[in-house]
This record gives structure tokens, sequence and C-alpha cells, in this order.
């Protein structure tokens, strides 16, 4: 499911134009984007939580030569998954 295919099913479920559907989904990406660039987690109970994880510098290898080559530390956007999402799933 895309993101435009999203909207119109939030539109038919909420008995909102698909516009207006949009415009919360949008907002709602928007806010979890901002928390997240924070640092702040976004925890949405029953679906799952947004984490930053850090990930330290390293010593990699070039796969075309071999070479070593230094990794350096970033962020990452982890997502853990809530009880209620895995038992749909499973």
């Amino acid at each position: 499911m895309r993101k435009p295919e999203l909207a119109a099913a939030i539109a038919q479920s909420a008995d909102l134009s698909k516009d207006k559907a949009g415009q919360v989904l949008n907002v709602i990406l928007d806010e979890i984007t901002n928390s997240v660039a924070k640092g702040e987690d976004v925890a949405l109970i029953g679906f799952g939580t947004f984490t930053v994880r850090q990930r330290a510098a390293r010593t990699g290898k070039n796969p075309q030569t071999g070479a070593p080559l230094q990794i350096p530390a970033s962020k990452n956007v982890a997502f853990k998954p809530g009880k209620a999402l895995k038992d749909a799933v499973s």
C-alpha cells in the first residue's frame, strides 16, 4: 500500500474527503519525522515505537579492493512493532 492508497482508506473509514485525509496523513508523518529528528521516541500504543539508534564508528572493508576504510558514527531510525501489530501479522 502506498501513501495515496492509505489516504483513500483513511478517507473512507473516517468519512473524510480524500484531500482532508491526505492532509491528516501528511501532518502525522511530519510530526513523527520532527520528533524522531529531535531524538525523541514516538510510541503509538498497539502499533509500535520509532526510536533513534546510535551506530558507533567502525572499520569496514572496500568490497572492490579489500582496503580498510573508516565508517563514521551515524544515527538510524529503528521501528519496533507493538503487540497488536505482531498479533495481526502472525
